[in-house]
């Protein structure tokens, strides 16, 4: 059984948590053909698990790539472009699983050294050198970090820190309903300058505004991140762009395994009752779906299906919203950036700039393109824009104020990305929300969208539904699950309360 066979932990962190798929058998013996709609994290690792089940896939992608909201395409010019910088965590145990079938080492993936969040102030904080493991790295954090003095701690309200660490999976999702990451920061009374950058920068990086995002993820983010997890802070990039690095070799592994992978197609239906989805006005018969788009695509798929039994499950799909635009621009600069620029830095107070990063540092591409120039790839984020106007100027103005050094290049060429087609996780009730199990037994929903009880989020909530919608499927047919893993489940003072129990 598949499921059952590997048992050794898929990190650093003693306490990862194993969750076992079903037990059965190792290749299903009918055989199934099951559509998977996206050809991102989730929709891959859904069709890598079924695959290798013999069950035989067809994966249809809108876009040319492989990757989702994680992929990678060429320039006009020959260079490349990405819709921005994302960080592979060490407790991504999910996706790090799916990435080595066709990485088994995980060569692929650089690490980053520190990752500082800085205010316009001049404060810093910085992780490269914090314990990893609860509760050390805590207590490293406070007295290290120069925006979280001792004498602040008085002011910290202490019932709702205690918070943090007595959470209880999935049980604490609930617990916030109704309650703004804002508001949960407001009573958790944090003096300023640790809010800025220990608890907003982050709750930004989910593409939201904190007052319009939910407290039950913030604080699942904390404990994923930082006070649940060993595998401590910091993380891996990929060595290329992710198209080279990443999904082409999966491409190619899928495609050993009889994946049918179509790029640059429209799907413009699903028929869970006919087992069926229009592709391209086509119709390509299918005893499972997988619907793993993006969340609007999801949405509109899923208004299709007409009213009848299912239509308040649909209502609640139909209610899930898209986070605000952002912005990614990538800049090809003349000149170096100084030496002592890291790789990667978080801001706040910046304007509508939430990060830098330094591509020619990680990405073989950028670095081969700085070394024949002499120049710098930058790439500038700005989340949870209210205003999309004049955002590539303000960008640059503001990189210009965090490295003036910036404001000497020329800027060779540049990339303007701007998108909304990111979730968003609003304070609404936890179950409201849809998760991988629909009305129709043989249709299934994955995504970084998708409700997942487990403390994950972004990347490795996609790689957890998809791998978890394809067990779902496989459970029908006899199929072994795949295994899942996940950072402790409770914090450090609800593990002790559960182990009274």
């Amino acid at each position: 059984m598949i499921g059952r066979r590997v048992r050794r932990l898929p990190g650093r962190d003693p306490r990862a948590v194993r969750h076992p798929g079903q037990g059965g058998a190792v290749k299903i013996r009918q055989p199934r053909h099951v559509a998977v709609v996206g050809g991102g994290v989730a929709g891959l690792a859904a069709a890598t698990v079924l695959a290798e089940r013999g069950v035989r896939v067809t994966v249809l992608e809108s876009a040319p790539q492989l990757g989702g909201r994680v992929r990678a395409w060429p320039t006009n010019d020959g260079r490349t472009m990405s819709r921005g910088f994302h960080a592979f965590f060490r407790q991504y145990y999910n996706l790090r699983a799916l990435l080595r079938r066709a990485d088994p080492s995980l060569a692929r993936l650089v690490p980053i050294t520190d990752y500082p969040l800085t205010r316009p102030d001049g404060l810093t904080d910085s992780f490269t050198s914090l314990p990893k493991t609860p509760p050390w790295s805590i207590l490293g954090f406070v007295l290290a970090s120069p925006t979280f003095r001792v004498h602040d701690l008085p002011k910290v309200d202490l019932a709702s820190a205690l918070e943090l660490v007595r959470v209880r999976f999935p049980a604490s999702y609930s617990h916030y309903d109704g309650e703004s990451a804002a508001d949960f920061l407001d009573r958790l009374r944090f003096p300023g300058q640790a809010r800025d950058l220990a608890l907003e920068v982050f709750a930004r990086s989910f593409f939201a505004d904190p007052a319009d995002f939910a407290a039950g993820e913030l604080v699942a983010m904390f404990h994923t991140y930082f006070l649940g997890s060993a595998e401590g802070l910091l993380f891996d990039v990929p060595d290329d762009d992710y198209d080279t690095a990443l999904w082409a070799p999966l491409g190619r592994y899928l495609a050993s395994l009889g994946v049918d992978v179509r790029t640059g197609v429209t799907v413009g239906a699903i028929d869970p009752v006919g087992g069926a989805v229009v592709v391209d006005d086509a119709a390509l018969a299918a005893d499972g779906i997988v619907l793993a788009a993006d969340p609007r695509s999801s949405r509109e798929l899923i208004a299709g299906l007409g009213d009848g039994p299912s239509a308040e499950w649909a209502q609640r799909v139909a209610v899930t919203r898209n986070a605000p635009p952002f912005a990614v621009l990538r800049l090809w600069l003349d000149r170096q950036v100084r030496p002592d620029r890291p790789a990667f830095v978080g801001t706040s107070g910046f304007g509508p700039l939430d990060n830098i990063s330094v591509l020619d540092r990680f990405e073989s591409g950028a670095a081969s393109w700085a070394m024949a120039s002499g120049g710098s790839v930058i790439e500038l984020h700005g989340y949870a824009l209210g205003e999309v106007e004049g955002v590539e100027q303000r960008l640059i103005a503001e990189l210009h104020r965090a490295w003036p050094e910036t404001a000497e290049s020329a800027v060779l060429s540049r990339e303007l990305l701007i998108e909304n087609d990111c979730p968003l996780v609003d304070p609404s009730p936890y179950l409201d929300r849809p998760g991988v199990h629909t009305p129709w037994p043989n249709l299934v929903l994955a995504g970084d969208w998708v409700r997942c009880g487990l403390p994950v989020a972004l990347m490795e909530r996609a790689a957890t539904t998809g791998t978890l919608a394809a067990n779902a499927l496989l459970a029908q047919w006899g199929g072994a699950g795949e295994d899942v893993w996940s950072v402790p489940m409770t914090g450090l003072l609800g593990r002790f309360a559960a182990e009274k129990e």
